[in-house]
């Protein structure tokens, strides 16, 4: 078994935390990735800025409000250190880089085939930043991987996983520790398999738009199966927890998107996009 402790330090009065230092990798690590499939496709590579700043600024407000309205939080948790998730922030997100996309008269269609790939990549990066605090971790384990979080976001014990509604023995002291499933670790090998992937098919010659239905099928499914082996205090009537039931719509959205827009003709980059492209020296865009 493991023992794993948070990862932070301070810098004078401010405290830097390896979560914070994950999700800041996360979003550079998106903004590259974007820019660079701009630059192949001959576009304003700014657009990977502006996608940054509205992905930013609506990720962790859709992400914060999110978590208030989980059964048990609250407006008050508004606050907390924690309190991100994941499918509040992909709305709030998306809503921002939607806005922002507006503002420059890119289409939607470009806008979601653009940023398909970084999703992927940067949500992988964001849950190593989710172990190193010990947050969001899985159900109670004997497996030789299975890992104690004494200083977790809260602790792996008995008192706090009984309140996820884990089933801990009755003769169990509430500040027994136990070792859970790392399902933070589990989610970054399964979306960076993802990103392999959707990075490969991001030069197929399929209508503008696709390759974002195929980030969320791919999203929605390995959420929904890794959800059975989460320590959760959200879950409804027969068992499946609210992650669950918005990973159902993410494939059905997906699927929906895939079918509707991958035979569909390449969409216009539109004015800004194309002339950015143009004066940064560029070469034409691609077909995809």
């Amino acid at each position: 078994m493991i023992t794993a402790y948070p990862f932070g330090f301070y810098v004078g009065p401010l405290h830097i935390t390896g979560f914070g230092i994950m999700m800041m990798l996360a979003f550079l690590a998106g903004g590259w990735l974007v820019d660079r499939e701009c630059r192949r496709q001959g576009f304003a590579s700014d657009y990977a800025g502006d996608i940054i700043v509205g992905a930013v600024i609506g990720g962790i407000i859709g992400a914060k409000l999110w978590f208030a309205a989980l059964p048990g939080h609250g407006l008050a948790t508004l606050t907390d250190r924690g309190g991100l998730v994941f499918y509040g922030g992909l709305v709030g997100g998306t809503i921002g880089v939607i806005l922002n996309g507006w503002r420059r008269r890119v289409p939607i269609r470009w806008t979601a085939q653009l940023v398909a790939p970084a999703l992927a990549a940067a949500y992988a990066i964001g849950r190593v930043g989710c172990y190193v605090v010990g947050d969001d971790y899985g159900i109670p384990t004997t497996l030789p991987w299975g890992v104690r979080f004494p200083q977790g976001m809260p602790p792996t014990t008995a008192q706090n996983l009984r309140a996820f509604d884990v089933t801990i023995p009755a003769n169990v002291a509430p500040n027994t520790i136990f070792a859970v499933h790392p399902t933070q670790l589990y989610e970054v090998a399964a979306m960076l398999v993802a990103f392999a992937f959707i990075w490969r098919w991001r030069t197929l010659r399929l209508g503008t738009g696709w390759l974002f239905g195929a980030y969320l099928v791919m999203a929605g499914v390995e959420r929904f199966g890794i959800e059975f082996l989460r320590a959760k205090d959200d879950r409804l009537a027969g068992g499946a927890s609210v992650a669950q039931i918005a990973s159902v719509v993410m494939v059905i959205v997906g699927s929906i998107i895939i079918v509707q827009l991958s035979r569909r003709p390449r969409a216009t980059p539109g004015e800004w996009l194309l002339a950015g492209g143009s004066a940064s020296g560029a070469s034409a865009p691609g077909r995809t």
